[in-house]
């Protein structure tokens, strides 16, 4: 009977095999020797936080991920971790939504690593908006989701005219996202969920990510409303904090002076009101928590 690898080592040898590396390889990039890597992964050596740290550096792990490899190893994690509700929230906001504000008269939006909502601009509010009548389908556990807006087909797909192009692009930085991430379940939960609407499935680029899929191009048309413009997505880099490491910006800018001049028309006019009637899916302002009550 194989004995059940204590849960460092188990998790040791899970990310090098999904990072390629043999033993041998990984030993020879961590400049330790292949026995002692080994031992580690059977649990036959304890490794040392200094260890533990080094390792996950030559293997690239997210923060969440080496705080988790130093917890399974038995010391306290490295990185600052915290969450998107109450006082955390509340501080992160007092940071970033000067400057999503900063980004008026274009929308600009702040979201967690699952793609939820955590903060926007008034112009983001206006936008979506003026694009949609509801957020139902893609509005749960009190945030709205980015993706399921994207793909969903009662969400933007329904206004996007590039919307193949669009969607390919969000399928291809998921697919590696949980490249990076292997063992985040409700990422791949999301994942199964989007690949499973009509149509997401057969996009193709199945590859790596590549530098033009943090630059999208966007064709919308509602009725008499045309807008083109692009965003760019950006990570905040945090060195220190799991939280401030994993959220990701997106700017919008126009593409033609139709739009430039209709982004800046609302803003002047004090907003576009929402098909709906409500604030539609993007709301500016703190956010919600998971119980979906406002923070």
């Amino acid at each position: 009977m194989t004995r059940q690898l204590p849960a460092f080592g188990e998790a040791l040898r899970s990310w090098r095999r999904h990072r390629r590396y043999s033993q041998l390889q990984l030993a020879a990039h961590a400049d330790v020797s292949q026995r002692h890597l080994s031992f580690l992964e059977r649990g036959r050596s304890r490794p040392s936080r200094e260890m533990v740290l080094h390792l996950s550096e030559v293997l690239e792990l997210p923060l969440r991920d080496r705080n988790a490899l130093l917890t399974a190893a038995g010391f306290a994690p490295e990185y600052e971790q915290r969450t998107l509700t109450g006082t955390d929230l509340a501080d992160i906001a007092a940071v970033m939504q000067p400057v999503l504000q900063a980004h008026e008269p274009y929308p600009a939006i702040l979201m967690d690593r699952y793609w939820n909502l955590v903060l926007a601009n008034d112009a983001a509010a206006r936008l979506t908006g003026a694009l949609l009548d509801t957020d139902g389908l893609w509005h749960r556990a009190g945030r709205s989701n980015l993706v399921r807006l994207a793909l969903h087909p009662g969400g933007i797909r329904t206004v996007t005219v590039n919307w193949q192009e669009l969607a390919t692009s969000l399928v291809t930085r998921l697919r590696h996202q949980l490249s990076e991430r292997p063992h985040d379940g409700e990422l791949r939960e999301l994942y199964d969920e989007v690949v499973a609407y009509p149509g997401v499935a057969e996009l193709g680029s199945h590859g790596p990510m590549a530098a033009d899929d943090l630059v999208l191009a966007i064709h919308y048309r509602s009725g008499g409303l045309e807008l083109r413009l692009f965003s760019m997505l950006a990570t905040l880099g945090e060195p220190h904090d799991v939280t401030m490491s994993e959220l990701v910006m997106e700017t919008f800018y126009p593409m033609d002076e139709r739009s430039r001049r209709t982004l800046e028309t609302w803003s002047r006019e004090g907003g576009h009101r929402p098909r709906g009637g409500g604030e539609g899916p993007l709301r500016s302002g703190a956010g919600t928590d998971r119980s979906g009550e406002r923070t």
